[in-house]
């Protein structure tokens, strides 16, 4: 299908505003596009337009914009259908998702639609001039290795993207670029699904996967008021507190506070890993940590195979020290 060396990114929004991934989305194709001679697309889908010069500003060249009322709420049915005319349309080289709710509903169906090739979960992709192919690099095996995928031909190729693997451009109020308005392309006979209900979570202060300092709790912690305890030390540094599966399946915190495959991917200067035994599923969201200090009882936790500072210790005992030390410190 692909017949140019066009990038489309499918942007996301979040409160008027481009998110971070779609931001680093962009970064990426930009620099891609340079070495392959396109363009970069960008779509969004929904009410939010305002952030089309956003997109402009990160790198894209044209903003494609959907603002019929069916993008008000999510529908992958809807999404799939306006993807897939805009990539007949433009007939891109590379599609790109973020791997978010979007990215993991979407991407595989219009892979599907279009008989194009899907990697998910991507932290590279680049471009082999001599082959005329991108080679895309995925983590298997829970984390443990990294394959690299080429494609095929002049296939389209689908990706999604984990949050945090591409740096973004800076942006540029300079540059110039078109934004299309959308209107056609969805027929709503097609649509087998609706949304019920929609909860936003509410967060407070930085976002977990913006976070520079994250002090996370896992099963360990024996209970909600372990948190409790956690929250202070991260509190006193300047940090968010995140958590494993098992706090969040045992109803001590929100999903939001989720980190691993099923939940958030994050990149912080510091992670501190509090009662976390380090199953591959948790470690496949914190890899890309710059330091990770781990504190644990156990001292065979596969977490002190993967932490640069280890400590054999019970957390009820250590992490009230820790406070002390930074109150006196203060």
């Amino acid at each position: 299908m692909a017949e140019s060396k066009h990038i489309l990114v499918i942007g996301e929004v979040e409160r008027e505003k481009l998110t971070s991934t779609s931001r680093e989305l962009l970064g990426g194709a930009r620099r891609l596009a340079g070495q392959m001679g396109g363009m970069v697309n960008l779509l969004l889908m929904g009410p939010a337009v305002s952030a089309a010069q956003e997109g402009i500003q990160y790198g894209a060249d044209k903003v494609y914009t959907a603002q019929d009322a069916i993008f008000s709420e999510f529908n992958s049915d809807a999404c799939t259908q306006l993807t897939g005319e805009i990539c007949r349309k433009i007939r891109p080289m590379l599609c790109l998702f973020g791997q978010s709710d979007l990215g993991r509903d979407v991407a595989p169906r219009l892979a599907a639609k279009l008989d194009a090739g899907l990697c998910m979960d991507c932290v590279e992709i680049i471009f082999d001039a001599g082959s005329n192919r991108l080679l895309q690099t995925r983590p298997v095996f829970g984390g443990k290795a990294m394959a690299v995928m080429a494609t095929s031909g002049d296939r389209l190729q689908v990706n999604t993207v984990r949050a945090k693997s591409i740096a973004p451009e800076e942006p540029k109020d300079e540059r110039k670029g078109e934004v299309i308005s959308v209107t056609d392309g969805v027929d709503a006979s097609l649509i087998k699904v609706k949304l019920v209900e929609s909860k936003r979570m509410e967060t407070e202060g930085v976002k977990l996967e913006d976070a520079k300092i994250i002090v996370a709790g896992g099963g360990g912690l024996g209970g909600p008021e372990g948190f409790e305890m956690i929250g202070q030390l991260a509190k006193l540094m300047g940090g968010v507190v995140g958590a494993t599966r098992v706090p969040v399946d045992e109803n001590w915190v929100p999903l939001s506070m989720e980190i691993g495959q099923t939940g958030k991917i994050v990149s912080p200067d510091l992670y501190i890993a509090i009662g976390i035994s380090g199953a591959a599923q948790h470690v496949t969201g914190i890899v890309n940590s710059k330091k990770i200090v781990a504190i644990n009882k156990d001292p065979d936790a596969n977490i002190f195979r993967m932490a640069d500072v280890g400590l054999v210790a019970d957390y009820k005992v250590a992490v009230p020290i820790l406070i002390e030390k930074l109150k006196a410190g203060r």
